[in-house]
Formats: structure tokens, C-alpha cells, sequence
């Protein structure tokens, strides 16, 4: 397979990242971000583009993809709605439509969040937000599309959250983790549980287009 990450410096983009590198049958793994990734590997290709809401000038490179998984995102922490609505639909969403353009074949994984909100009429804004961007990416003519609403996340292999807050909230609750997977072991999962699961998705398929936590874990028993 050949696979394309956005996200990939962030701490689902890492264990993803990971797991594509590890995988057998991926033979190639494009990244694309504002920044690299720091890792060299003989499977990895790293493009760099510092305007992420055009893809004109880089569409030669974005061909010829069988999956692309999307775990780029932002908080809502100090973001007006229109400031997350940009970052958060309008983003992905031009990203996905190049994408379905030059690959009609692609399976696309989107990371969106537990809780959000298919209706895109609740109170809570992110919510609304992730929904009408799930709404929007299964309207594409894509092979397939799997949405992935993950909820706790154990970082593992050296993942790291990029917001302090978050590195401070895994830190605290490193020692919790285990306890947690084991009275809860369908709801948590971890950074390489994720990356399984999204390379099951793009071989196999899944049973549905929305996957919770439960879901995810399933892909990969």
C-alpha cells in the first residue's frame, strides 16, 4: 500500500506513523505538514508545504495513493468557532477533495472524537464542528471513508502531544493507563492500537463508516 498521513508530527500522526513504517505491506509513506517528522526511513517521504489550504503547486505528488490517513486537528481551547471551523472542516475538507479528485480509489480515515456530533445542531461547538466535517467527508466519491472517534488515548513508542496541557494531562496519568485498559479494555485505546486499526481499515474494510473506541479496537482482534 502506499499511504499518505497528514498530521503525522502530532501524537496520533506519530504512533501512526509508526505502525505504517512497520507494516509489511506498506510500501511507501508520504507525510504532509508545515514541518518533518525528525525520522528517516527508507519507506518515508516527507513533503513539507507551509500553505495547507492550497495543494496546487504539490497535486503531482499526491497521485497514485491507496489510503490517507488524517489526524491533523485542532484544539477549540481560545478559537472562536470560525477560527476552529477553519482549522477543523474547511482544512481537511480541501485536503480530502484533492485528494478524491486524484485518487478515486483512496480509502480515507479521518481522526475526528468521541462525542461529536453527527446532527451538527448541539450546544457543544467542537461537536457540531467534527460533525458537519464527518457529514461532508462521506459525501466524497472516495472508495471508502472511515471516521475515527477515538476518546482517552494512551501514547505509546515515544508519542508526544505538541499542547503543553495535554503532555501535562498524560503525564500525570501515565501511571493510570494500565488500570484503566483493564477495567475499561474496549474503550481505551493507544497511539499503535489506532495506527493497527486504520491500516486494517484501508486493507479490509470495516463493517461501518463511524468507529468508536469500541469499533477501533475490534479492527485489530
Amino acid at each position: 500500500m502506499k499511504i499518505i498521513i497528514f498530521g503525522a508530527t502530532g501524537m496520533v500522526g506519530q504512533g501512526v506513523l509508526r505502525e505504517c513504517l512497520l507494516a509489511r505491506d506498506v510500501e511507501r509513506v508520504l507525510t504532509v505538514g508545515r514541518s518533518t517528522t525528525g525520522q528517516h526511513h527508507p519507506k518515508l517521504t516527507e513533503l513539507v508545504h507551509a500553505d495547507l489550504f492550497d495543494y496546487t503547486a504539490i497535486e503531482s505528488e499526491l497521485q497514485n495513493l491507496d489510503a490517507c490517513f488524517f489526524c491533523l486537528g485542532a484544539s477549540a481551547a481560545g478559537l472562536t468557532e470560525a477560527e476552529y471551523c477553519r482549522l477543523n472542516h474547511d482544512l481537511p475538507l480541501l485536503a480530502a477533495r484533492t485528494l478524491a479528485r486524484l485518487n478515486s480509489q483512496m480509502t480515507f480515515v479521518y481522526v475526528s472524537g468521541a462525542g461529536t456530533d453527527s446532527t451538527e445542531s448541539g450546544r457543544t461547538m467542537w461537536a457540531r464542528v467534527k460533525g458537519r466535517t464527518e457529514n461532508d467527508l462521506l459525501r466524497l466519491p472516495f472508495k471508502a471513508v472511515y471516521l475515527f472517534r477515538p476518546g482517552i488515548i494512551q501514547p505509546l513508542h515515544g508519542a508526544r502531544s505538541k499542547t503543553p496541557m495535554y503532555r501535562l494531562f498524560y503525564t500525570m496519568f501515565k501511571l493510570v493507563f494500565p488500570l484503566l485498559r483493564a477495567v475499561l479494555p474496549n474503550e481505551i485505546l493507544t497511539t499503535e492500537s489506532i495506527g493497527q486499526a486504520m491500516l486494517s481499515v484501508a486493507r479490509q474494510g470495516a463493517v461501518k463508516a463511524v468507529l468508536e473506541a469500541r469499533d477501533i479496537n475490534a479492527c485489530i482482534k
